[in-house]
């Protein structure tokens, strides 16, 4: 294990309060990752400190009431905010999310027993050591997902656990520990229970993750919660009948960029119908521009590719250039994965550089002319207008007219 090298920033925050005779640590996270060797986002600190007696410790440093009622402040520390929490326990989940009771404590083994996984159960402080009740630190060096406690006690509290077990999981590539595994499966329904905007979020970590594929295959009846249109995946079988869609679906998921949620996302949902993937994606109530990718790519998909110079303009006018581009990748990996030549998708990129090494014009706002000026020549504003338009844009894709302004004149009186 790495050693834990704490920032002075929050160095100078676990001093003050030890000064004033509290106990003090940073906690949870940023200790798994120190010890894992990667650099941690985001350092917590907690504290057998009440929140009132916190505001004292640090009246001279700005401080923002971001969880009193959960004993967390905010404490700004040059130029970094970091969170601050009074030790607790936390009881009855009535949502299988929140705790409707909070109970400040006094040993940090207590805070740390109401937490979520081992690897994740871990506190230190340079004058007090590692504190680690739950052995985390050899589930850390045997790549292990455990619960604290009992499993389905910590997913009974806090539904969402299920999903941050799976994104850990794929993040680290660890395996799941048996028993917490078997809970995940058994409480799985508990995500019904749980935000949209809160699935998404953790949906994304784990398809991102290097280790997604095995999430995803190990653990399918999660995702059937998320996404009870891919059950029929899981029993159909792809063409040549060596596995099934869904086992297809996965490998085109891991076939594309890490970086790229949305194309990961589009690959997942690849071989469901478009309303289907409509329903999903409304469902699941992500961002807009991924929304518009995963549906757009999973409709495009089943469209022969172009293989024109005039057909490709048009298709990077429907979709925009950096769309194409993603079409293309998603193209090339799905041909891939079920076994056929990817010549057509080379093809295709050779046609869209081609096409992108000329001036085109993939859009009526390409043109060199203006509705405006087309309206300045007698041609009335109203549909019959934007008739016009798309008749230049079609002329000029097809290279039967030069994108020149006197040719479009000349041309647009000829059509009206």
């Amino acid at each position: 294990m790495h050693e834990i090298r704490i920032p002075s920033y929050v160095e100078m925050l676990l001093r003050e309060l030890e000064k004033m005779g509290h106990s003090a640590y940073v906690v949870g996270g940023c200790v798994r990752d120190s010890m894992l060797g990667k650099e941690p986002t985001d350092w917590d600190v907690c504290t057998d400190a009440t929140p009132e007696q916190m505001k004292i410790v640090f009246r001279k440093r700005k401080i923002f009431e971001t969880g009193v009622q959960h004993g967390t402040i905010t404490v700004r520390s040059q130029g970094h905010n970091v969170e601050v929490t009074t030790f607790r326990l936390e009881s009855d989940y009535s949502d299988h999310r929140h705790p409707d009771q909070v109970k400040f404590v006094g040993r940090v083994e207590e805070d740390l027993s109401r937490r979520d996984f081992t690897i994740n159960a871990m506190a230190y402080s340079p004058r007090s050591g590692l504190v680690d009740a739950f052995d985390g630190q050899t589930d850390l060096a045997r790549g292990v997902v455990r619960c604290v406690g009992e499993p389905d006690v910590r997913f009974r509290e806090d539904g969402l656990r299920i999903l941050r077990a799976l994104r850990f999981a794929a993040r680290f590539q660890f395996n799941i520990e048996t028993e917490t595994a078997y809970s995940i499966r058994r409480n799985r329904l508990l995500l019904e229970n749980i935000s949209a905007e809160r699935i998404y979020k953790e949906l994304q970590g784990i398809l991102s993750a290097e280790g997604a594929s095995d999430m995803l295959l190990g653990f399918p009846e999660v995702l059937v919660v998320i996404f009870p249109e891919v059950e029929r995946l899981m029993g159909e079988m792809a063409e040549g009948g060596r596995e099934s869609k869904w086992t297809q679906s996965v490998r085109a998921v891991c076939g594309m960029p890490r970086a790229s949620f949305g194309l990961r996302l589009a690959m997942l949902l690849h071989e469901l119908e478009d309303a289907e993937v409509h329903t999903a994606m409304q469902r699941l109530k992500g961002d807009h521009a991924t929304d518009r990718l995963v549906k757009t790519i999973v409709a495009e998909l089943r469209q022969p590719l172009p293989d024109t110079r005039p057909e490709m303009r048009r298709l990077i006018g429907r979709l925009t250039k950096p769309m194409v581009h993603d079409l293309l990748t998603a193209q090339c990996v799905v041909k891939a994965v079920t076994g056929q030549s990817t010549d057509k998708v080379r093809e295709a990129r050779y046609l869209l550089e081609e096409v992108l090494d000329g001036f085109a014009a993939y859009t009526v706002r390409d043109l060199a002319v203006t509705g405006a000026e087309l309206m300045g020549e007698g041609i009335p504003s109203g549909p019959g207008l934007g008739k016009v338009l798309e008749q230049l844009l079609r002329e000029v894709q097809d290279e039967a007219l030069k994108n020149d302004k006197d040719a479009l004149l000349k041309r647009a009186g000829e059509i009206f």
